[in-house]
């Protein structure tokens, strides 16, 4: 067995796929020593999850490479819904127009491309061949074991992420208990094109009802890029169906192998289901999968931890399953990355479980309940379901590491609490930009922010504060602030007064996406969310918010 002291890394991300990409690509964003190993020795170019949600763009946009998804995307607008031929009322995917970013279609293979060429240039390749097969850790480390191209490697490394799905060797090695059930069908996938005519960016469900009112047969067609090109899944025929695996340790989701779906197979759906005739052609890949939902009991223990389908699998519904994964990668990555600069506070890193837990569990049950009821089944009115669909309602109010929801009076009901995500906005102008920028553009690339909101060109103890955050945290916190009206003059005092960036919100879009009138403070953490919210800014209040990130030694 190799020893490999001069390649270990801070952190080992065990599975390459949109997870453990996102994953090593924060850290390294981060100046973080990460290796990255998947055993399987090249990319697959299989379509597999292809929803991107809005709230994986804002996260690839803080990252700084979502030009690169947005231009290799296809819209997704809406679904057109077919019961026993009968078109039901279309769903338009819509949001709010301050929402910067709609809704998705990318194959896996692409998302995963787009993720690893940022990773790439950070120093930092995909040790492909290469698999975690055991792990032992304590206080001080974790001692990885790997079979590489070149044979057995032991790793030393401070860290290790399981990102290697719903079998994960790391989940199973830390006794990790994954409680939940298997659904008894079995369904195709395919990528084909589709000959119809049925409008550009939406998504085809055809389904049949029974005499008794159940689903019998079902066709759903997910646009992807590429003229009349689909992801399709349907029932699997008898003659491809098998039964499901067995055993203790058995998990029965995802792909199978040795089952490959011809297009006569894909045609014979398409015959029965389609809403108008049209001919399955150009079939690039196709697989049989099943489905279950389980979720771990915890998202890690002491230095190793889970995200994505090892922590979590649930039915495809609403393209949940990698844009959740991807939020798990990024609330670990900026955590893990304090912790091994030693700048972080004692309960950093339990705050991964104490915040993604739950959100593993709600999608789990809502998907569930969605495979089995249909999306518009969730007692919701629609707006709500399409920010929930769109992920933009995920929050962590409660969690250990935002600031208790204080009652503040004036406003108190207005705007995002501690734990939201931070909602953007535009028109917010500068010195010297002659354009209005949006709030994401001056939250990209960086840390933990501070912004000092002032109804008028006067924020009174704006250096005192900013001296604290920075004592604080030095190097960790930036700090800006946004008066409400101001001219040039009065902007270019309040520069003087306090060294830090001051921004105008000219059409007052600030003050009506968070709430506020008076003097305030709000503390955006690196993952987009509401760290703490002080309405007035207080000293004290600031102190412990940071205390509980960064501990108070930092």
């Amino acid at each position: 067995m190799v020893h490999s002291e001069a390649a270990a890394a801070d952190v080992l991300v065990a599975g390459a796929g949109p997870v453990g990409l996102t994953a090593a690509a924060e850290l390294r964003r981060r100046g973080i020593s990460c290796r990255i190993v998947d055993r399987l020795p090249a990319r697959l170019p299989y379509a597999k999850a292809v929803g991107i949600q809005p709230r994986t763009l804002e996260i690839w946009d803080r990252m700084g490479f979502v030009r690169a998804a947005l231009e290799a995307a296809v819209p997704m607008r809406g679904q057109l819904t077919y019961v026993n031929g009968v078109e039901q009322p279309r769903l338009d995917l819509v949001l709010p127009p301050e929402v910067p970013y709609r809704f998705a279609a990318l194959p896996q293979y692409e998302t995963e491309r787009i993720i690893e060429g940022f990773l790439e240039g950070f120093g930092t390749r995909v040790e492909r061949g290469s698999e975690l097969v055991s792990f032992v850790q304590d206080a001080d480390g974790v001692t990885c074991r790997l079979t590489t191209p070149a044979g057995e490697e032991e790793v030393r490394t401070r860290f290790l992420v399981g990102c290697d799905g719903a079998h994960s060797v790391v989940r199973k090695g830390l006794g990790l208990a994954f409680e939940g059930g298997a659904f008894p069908e079995e369904y195709m996938l395919a990528d084909v094109e589709l000959d119809w005519d049925l409008p550009y960016g939406y998504a085809v469900r055809a389904m049949h009802h029974d005499a008794g009112g159940a689903v019998d047969d079902v066709l759903v067609c997910i646009p992807l890029p590429g003229a009349c090109r689909y992801r399709v899944s349907m029932s699997v025929p008898p003659e491809l169906s098998t039964a499901a695996p067995t055993g203790a340790d058995a998990v029965a989701h995802g792909l199978e192998g040795g089952r490959a779906p011809e297009l006569r197979h894909i045609q014979a759906v398409v015959d029965r289901m389609s809403p108008q005739p049209a001919t399955a052609s150009a079939l690039r890949w196709s697989s049989v999968f099943r489905i279950s939902h389980r979720l771990v009991d915890r998202y890690g223990r002491g230095r190793v931890f889970v995200a994505g389908d090892a922590a979590h699998i649930h039915p495809p519904t609403g393209a949940q399953g990698m844009n959740t994964g991807i939020q798990d990668a990024w609330n670990l990555a900026w955590k893990l990355a304090l912790a091994v600069e030693g700048a972080g506070a004692p309960g950093l890193l339990a705050s991964y479980d104490a915040e993604r837990r739950p959100v593993g569990q709600e999608v789990v049950g809502r998907t569930v309940r969605q495979a089995a009821e249909g999306v518009q089944a969730d007692p919701e009115d629609a707006d709500t379901l399409m920010m929930r669909q769109a992920q933009l309602l995920v929050g962590y109010r409660g969690s250990p590491l935002v600031q208790a929801d204080p009652d503040d009076g004036d406003g108190a009901g207005a705007g995002p609490r501690p734990g939201d995500r931070a909602p953007d906005c535009g028109g917010l102008s500068g010195h010297i930009a002659a354009y209005p920028m949006r709030l994401y553009d001056l939250l990209r690339g960086r840390e933990h922010m501070l912004l000092l909101y002032g109804p008028g060109p006067e924020l009174d103890g704006l250096a005192e504060l900013a001296s604290v955050v920075r004592g604080h945290a030095p190097g960790r916190v930036e700090v800006c602030a946004i008066l409400a009206e101001a001219g040039p003059e009065a902007e270019a005092d309040a520069g003087r007064a306090a060294p830090v960036p001051v921004y105008r919100d000219g059409r007052g879009e600030f003050a009506r996406m968070y709430g506020v009138r008076e003097p305030a403070a709000f503390v955006v953490r690196p993952d987009g969310y509401l760290g703490a919210r002080l309405c007035p800014p207080t000293l004290s209040g600031l102190e412990a918010h940071f205390s509980a990130v960064f501990g108070s030694g930092s």
